[in-house]
């Protein structure tokens, strides 16, 4: 049985991280700074351009996500922060009218990104990244953790139409279905302190 551990991605982790999101799908190209730019700014960069900005975020701190390891080797990663510091969030029509919580607020914070590398697929790795996320979440004063997953509802979907969460992982980890803002589309919640 595979040993699955987690950190918090740091600078020193960088290769591990570009390890975890080299491994099939859009996570290189990506390189999980969607959330944080508005759909404006992902058009006018490049995947170096995104490279250096998730480098620079990681730097600049809080660490923006969770590496995975199998045995070791980085295998996923989770990202979660502060709903402010992840711009397309208030701009998104659907989590602004199903979202309860005011953007402004630093104590709501939000997963926003799955990957995990291909050859590590099926073995629990995002209920680990998950319960990694809230517990650093919590720790570093979250309030309330918000999440946007997919309701699969037991079909089969392609990986790259998976990086929000399914919505079972979410449930799993105790988090609430709080709205349905379109067919398939979910807003959960984890309210970890009052």
């Amino acid at each position: 049985m595979p040993t699955i551990t987690t950190e918090v991605a740091t600078t020193d982790r960088w290769d591990d991280l570009q390890h975890a999101l080299t491994g099939g799908g859009d996570g290189a190209s990506c390189q999980c700074i969607w959330p944080v730019l508005t759909n404006k700014e992902w058009e006018e960069t490049t995947t170096p351009q995104r490279t250096d900005m998730l480098r620079a975020e990681i730097a600049e701190g809080p660490p923006p996500g969770i590496i995975a390891y199998v045995d070791g080797e980085a295998a996923g990663w989770i990202r979660i922060g502060p709903r402010t510091k992840q711009a397309r969030l208030p701009r998104t029509r659907l989590i602004a009218a199903a979202t309860t919580e005011p953007f402004d607020d630093e104590s709501v914070w939000a997963v926003t990104c799955f990957v995990v590398r291909r050859e590590h697929r099926g073995k629990g790795l995002n209920a680990e990244l998950l319960r990694a996320a809230v517990d650093y979440a919590t720790r570093s004063g979250a309030r309330v953790i918000e999440g946007y997953p997919i309701d699969t509802r037991g079909e089969r979907k392609k990986a790259n139409n998976l990086f929000h969460g399914t919505l079972r992982t979410f449930l799993a980890a105790g988090f609430e279905q709080q709205a349905d803002p379109q067919p398939g589309r979910t807003l959960v919640r984890l309210r970890v302190r009052s």
